[in-house]
């Protein structure tokens, strides 16, 4: 089982390090978006190639942390649910749910997406709009954002077999109650109100 922690450890590092760096991407994508506004008011003059870049851009952001956002228990819970039961069956529930649910749903897009980006690839497919961009290196997105999300599945599967043989603390552990976060939420709220009208 050591063994198998360690790689966990190292696919979680891999994980966060391209999420990290991707994620700077949607800067980039507000960037292009501002300049093509400014030039398009300015000197009405417009380009497809930054739309679709803006497009392209948010996509690799999407695919390639969604994997990141696995990692970091972000990804949507019904929380109202979850946190009202026992801790074995939250272990049970997302062991069960990578296993049945999350790798078959991805190894299935990966060999969907695999022939589509090949396709594309091979005919050099162009985008249908005047002065747009190739089509393959979006598509490749797909394939790419698949693997690494069931590379991060092995690693969310080998640590909940360690959480439940007591190898590793529980990540539930600990976690508020769905009263409680609903308390939180209405204090910040009142606290925001309360700011606005000073």
């Amino acid at each position: 089982m050591q063994a198998l922690l360690g790689l966990s450890r190292a696919i979680d590092a891999f994980t966060a390090f391209v999420g990290r760096y991707v994620s700077w991407l949607i800067v980039l994508a507000v960037f292009i978006s501002a300049i093509n506004a400014v030039v398009r008011k300015v000197f009405d003059m417009s380009s497809n190639a930054y739309l679709e870049l803006q497009w392209v851009l948010f996509s690799a952001v999407f695919l390639l942390c969604a994997p990141w956002t696995l990692l970091q228990g972000e990804h949507i819970k019904i929380d109202i649910i979850n946190h009202t039961l026992p801790l074995k069956v939250r272990s049970w529930i997302d062991m069960l749910g990578h296993i049945f649910f999350l790798l078959p749903f991805c190894i299935i897009m990966l060999y969907m997406s695999v022939p589509f980006f090949l396709t594309s690839y091979h005919q050099n497919e162009q985008s249908f709009s005047a002065g747009g961009l190739p089509q393959w290196p979006a598509k490749s997105l797909i394939m790419i954002g698949f693997t690494l999300l069931i590379v991060q599945a092995v690693s969310e599967i080998i640590k909940r077999a360690a959480v439940m043989k007591g190898l590793l603390p529980d990540p539930n552990k600990g976690a508020l109650s769905a009263h409680e976060i609903a308390e939180m939420e209405a204090l910040k709220l009142a606290q925001a109100i309360t700011t606005e009208d000073k």
